[in-house]
């Protein structure tokens, strides 16, 4: 039995009683183990406390205002225009990267489509409250012929792991993927070691609509997120870009009043008045957008600063941070 004495302070008598625990019970082994680990955590309290892993030190000296502030030109990469989409709606413009990183034979179907003015004419056909605006041709029985274009295209959902894929690691973990981040910045996910990647459904990410088959899309109707990032849709539908520009003229559409959003009449429709590639314009046209690199320090940086954040208004920081809560730094070229 053990005594506590009046003098005896918490500390004092938990150590002496593992010393009595262990003398008792020394030839349980595997259970002395455990209770080592427990003990050297209660044990904690009665010395001074934990530092903060550095890492949260050197970020909490920082803001993303003052990474963003701290970046230099080099950091940043122009959009290659012969991969960048001009939407132009009603309601606005959208400019949109595509990402042959990933789904090359989607975009390059879809450029087909662009360049034959496939587009032109249609319309925004959906949108669904807190998940996509979609756009393409409306069912009809005299679809609109997809030209030269491919009518079905192998899933692009996800790829091999390149060796050379500059991949900026999201240390948090991921709940659908056992890896996460960013890669050319679009947002990613895969499992390196089975040597699998593919685009994550992140806000303003664009991706093929398709019917039943896995095959069945070919990039003639499009959709963009506009609400809180649908990961379930991972390796079931190809992403083939992501939206850099004109989010609002998508994201602020009336919400479709059918069945997944559908618009329920044709006077409900956005229409579509061209839709054409970047290269197509002159320099002086084009949108002189620039993108923050995520192969750099800056950007490692910049997510530490999302992580643990330094503003005075945060009072309980998070320490985490979560994929599709990253939004990417966008500028004019200056």
């Amino acid at each position: 039995m053990t005594i506590i004495a009046k003098d005896m302070n918490f500390c004092d008598f938990l150590s002496v009683y593992i010393e009595r625990f262990w003398r008792q019970f020394d030839a349980m082994i595997n259970f002395k183990s455990s209770f080592i680990c427990v003990a050297a955590l209660a044990m904690s309290g009665c010395h001074q406390s934990s530092s903060p892993p550095p890492e949260a030190e050197t970020s909490k000296s920082m803001s993303t205002a003052d990474v963003m502030a701290a970046a230099t030109d080099s950091d940043w990469r122009d959009l290659d225009q012969d991969n960048v989409l001009y939407m132009e709606l009603d309601s606005g413009l959208v400019v949109i990267e595509l990402a042959p990183q990933f789904a090359p034979e989607h975009v390059a179907n879809i450029k087909t489509l662009v360049k034959e003015d496939y587009f032109d004419g249609l319309f925004v056909i959906r949108s669904h409250d807190n998940y996509v605006a979609q756009w393409g041709e409306p069912e009809t029985e005299a679809p609109k012929s997809l030209g030269s274009a491919k009518d079905k295209l192998t899933p692009e959902w996800e790829s091999d792991w390149p060796s050379d894929l500059p991949f900026a690691d999201m240390i948090d973990g991921d709940i659908y993927q056992p890896d996460a981040g960013y890669a050319y910045g679009f947002p990613v996910a895969g499992d390196k070691a089975a040597g699998r990647i593919g685009l994550a459904h992140c806000y303003g990410m664009v991706g093929v609509g398709r019917g039943g088959e896995a095959d069945s899309g070919n990039g003639s109707s499009l959709y963009a997120v506009t609400g809180h990032a649908p990961r379930h849709l991972d390796r079931n539908v190809t992403l083939v870009g992501r939206v850099w520009q004109g989010m609002e003229n998508l994201s602020a559409l009336p919400r479709g009043t059918e069945a997944l959003g559908f618009y329920a009449t044709p006077e409900e429709y956005t229409e579509i008045y061209s839709v054409y590639l970047g290269s197509e314009l002159t320099e002086d046209l084009q949108v002189p957008l620039q993108i923050m690199r995520t192969d750099t320090d800056t950007f490692k940086n910049y997510l530490a600063a999302r992580r643990y954040r330094s503003e005075e208004w945060f009072l309980d920081p998070a320490g985490r941070l979560e994929l599709c809560n990253v939004p990417m730094p966008v500028r004019n070229r200056p």
